[in-house]
């Protein structure tokens, strides 16, 4: 029998408490996340070598497309699962997840062998050079090759065990994982331990996520009589209506990521030929952006069980409520961020790496980069939302905005009006008209659902 105490959540706990409840756990799983990849970098960096930093750097578009499988099936699945619980149609949700995690499966295998097959091209196209081709492919030995399918299991599970309301097993999973990590890294990179160089981080990443999978499978089977969340192979069945839920709100978040994947490979060839030292700027800056960036899509990520299961059982007023309240917290948060950012740009780069060459430019790309922070977090909550109800078409608008209409133009004319420099203030650039057209949108939508007090 389901645990009662999860639809009481979402139907009748005070809005922010509920928010609160949910989304805390998943900022601060957000917040791991994000630490354990600054550990990668910090740690590569106290051996004071650019090319295993830019190693880093260069394989994180391929550690990101992770997300195109993860959006698909996490966010699909686990949309489709909270709206049917708004439905109280049960079987549709434990269905749901057994396709999420076995289609998961199977696309983990086949990253994982594509990668491995075609390993120099792909290298070439991410721009390592001949410096840094030799550190990138033994770094991504341990993350991709046989890392995808754990590090895609593990979100993928944690966005299923989310949707039913249990964000704090969620993010215990998780952070378990990223915890791990940080403990492996200094131990497997730096001389006094292994001294495997960003191979060693590595192998770090890929014995975490193999941990934070195993934490997940033990959650199940304890709980196997009381949760909504299934991976048991006779439920899973490829129903139209559960594979058109799933992917209609998937396949625009996996295109979403795959146009992130895309405009940080251009990101990246356009800083190669100034040098490893910009290529480890512009990741050590882009990993201290992600800090911030992290806790906002972990609020928006959270609330979306409690938008979903409200939109589809048609209490709209407390779906909006969820929503403002969501987007005031996140901009407090961000607007003094950006400041402290703004102000102390070359201070926190010299945290990760004392070079004054990078700290002289990782300073200029973190001011760049930080501006968009406050777009940003409308923009995230945006395209939650039209995730959480269903809205996949919405979704990949937003996402073909951004990167192809936006972002990746503005990458090549900023870096033809100012060169390296430029190109961190292309995400600001598309933020700023992608948060007007997020408020414009959401305000449509809550007119059309009469929601207006």
């Amino acid at each position: 029998m389901a645990d009662t105490s999860k639809i009481n959540l979402f139907e009748n706990t005070p809005v922010p408490k509920a928010v609160a409840q949910l989304a805390i756990p998943t900022i601060l799983s957000s917040l791991v996340m994000v630490i354990y990849n600054l550990a990668d970098t910090y740690f590569v960096g106290m051996l004071n070598d650019p090319i295993q930093n830019a190693a880093v750097t260069l394989a994180a578009p391929v550690l990101l497309a992770f997300n195109a499988v993860n959006n698909l099936f996490g966010v699909g699945s686990s949309s489709m699962m909270s709206r049917a619980l708004g439905r109280k149609e049960y079987d549709t949700v434990y269905r749901s997840s057994a396709v999420g995690f076995y289609c998961a499966l199977f696309c983990g295998i086949v990253f994982s062998m594509a990668c491995a097959g075609f390993k120099v091209p792909l290298l070439r196209l991410l721009g390592a050079d001949a410096n840094t081709t030799a550190a990138t492919a033994a770094y991504m030995r341990w993350t991709v090759n046989f890392g995808a399918v754990p590090a895609i299991l593990n979100v993928v599970l944690a966005y299923m065990v989310r949707a039913e309301g249990a964000a704090f097993h969620a993010s215990v999973g998780t952070m378990s994982g990223c915890l791990l990590n940080i403990i492996l890294d200094p131990i497997f990179i730096l001389p006094w331990g292994l001294n495997m160089g960003a191979q060693g981080a590595g192998l770090a990443t890929f014995l975490a996520n193999c941990v934070a999978c195993t934490y997940f499978f033990v959650l199940l089977f304890i709980k196997r009589k009381n949760t909504y969340v299934c991976i048991h192979p006779n439920k899973f069945c490829l129903r139209k209506k559960i594979v058109l839920g799933i992917c209609g709100v998937g396949i625009p978040a996996a295109i979403q990521n795959l146009l992130n994947v895309t405009g940080m490979t251009i990101l990246n060839n356009f800083t190669s030929p100034f040098g490893a030292d910009a290529v480890a700027a512009m990741g050590i800056s882009q990993k201290i952006n992600m800090v911030p960036m992290y806790i906002a899509m972990g609020l928006s990520q959270g609330i979306m069980p409690l938008v979903s299961y409200n939109y589809a059982s048609g209490n709209e007023k407390r779906m909006k409520n969820t929503i403002l309240f969501a987007a005031k917290a996140s901009l407090c948060f961000m607007l003094p961020v950006v400041l402290g950012y703004y102000f102390g740009a070359d201070q926190l780069i010299t945290l990760f790496m004392k070079n004054d060459t990078i700290v002289s430019y990782g300073g200029r790309f973190l001011q760049s980069f930080c501006i968009g922070l406050p777009f940003l977090c409308i923009d995230f909550l945006a395209v939650n939302v039209f995730q959480a109800v269903g809205m996949g078409k919405e979704a990949l608008i937003f996402a073909i905005m951004r990167k192809v209409v936006l972002e990746i133009p503005a990458l090549y004319i900023l870096n033809a009006l100012l060169p390296l420099y430029g190109l961190a203030y292309s995400q600001f650039c598309a933020e700023i008209v992608l948060a007007a057209a997020a408020v414009f949108v959401l305000g449509r939508m809550f007119k059309r659902k009469s929601l207006y007090m």
